[in-house]
């Protein structure tokens, strides 16, 4: 299978390209960076020490050649690349996170072209523990209290990450709420008492953390927390490979990592 890969030079990037590089059934075939990358004309290994051949560029259109595309970008840079997904029929595994409502509409309607895994977490303990999340919820009910706190490296850029969010939806959907009206993203000064019902976010972002996340259900008299800590980046990296060969056989429609991990 041939990939290409946004987001090459990257933390992710680099990672996936590891990650690639060492499977018999996977090929990388484009590297893709913004225009003004400094990265822009150097293999895509060689920040690795590697070779590949393959040289890191910034065209879009070079994304026809590829089977799959697996991007970990920003929202604008992976609704453009999917523009060309779907002009040459390319399947791709979108790990980007921080859309908007238009943009994840935009998401879903490449899906009604290509096969998409749109993810905000390609980690399979993450999708175990967004299982657990919502089996929590619907046992315990309204009689706990939630709160979502995550905790990134200093430089990203959205917040909360895309896992909280998708934990927050879950949370909310399996006690018969959105998330919009459940979600407390800020508290200062005197708030008053917890709202019924409400979700609460936090938000930690220092040093080079690679990604934790906790639900946790407050009752009187007792607490459980369901947390996952990522040491890596290649937890993700594995996941998008698996993602990708998901791909490989599906016909369009838009899956995310449940349908990867067969969790239903």
């Amino acid at each position: 299978m041939k990939l290409a890969i946004a987001g090459s030079a990257g933390r992710m990037g680099r990672m996936l390209i590891e990650a690639a590089l060492a499977a018999d059934d996977l090929s990388i075939v484009v590297a893709l960076e913004r225009p003004d990358a400094p990265q822009i004309g150097q293999d895509c290994a060689l920040l690795l020490g590697r070779a590949s051949g393959v040289i890191i560029g910034s065209d879009p259109s070079a994304i026809a050649q590829a089977d799959v595309l697996i991007d970990f970008t920003r929202p604008e840079a992976t609704l453009r690349h999917l523009q060309v997904c779907v002009e040459h029929r390319v399947r791709a595994v979108i790990g980007t996170t921080g859309f908007d409502e238009a943009g994840r509409r935009q998401v879903e309607q490449a899906a009604r072209s290509v096969p998409v895994v749109f993810s905000p977490n390609m980690s399979v303990g993450v999708n175990v523990a967004f299982r657990l999340v919502e089996l929590a919820a619907r046992m315990l009910g309204d009689e706990f209290d939630v709160e979502i706190i995550e905790a990134h490296h200093r430089d990203k850029v959205d917040a909360p990450s895309g896992t909280a969010l998708r934990l927050g939806e879950l949370l909310a959907s399996a006690q018969g709420r959105t998330l919009q009206q459940a979600a407390v993203h800020a508290r200062h000064g005197v708030t008053g008492p917890r709202r019924a019902g409400s979700i609460g976010f936090s938000v930690i972002r220092g040093g080079d953390l690679v990604g934790d996340h906790t639900a946790m259900f407050a009752g009187a008299g007792e607490r459980i927390e369901i947390t996952h800590r990522a040491s890596s980046r290649k937890t993700y990296a594995l996941g998008a490979l698996r993602a990708a060969r998901f791909l490989a056989q599906r016909e369009p429609g838009l899956y995310d990592m449940r349908d990867v991990l067969g969790l239903g």
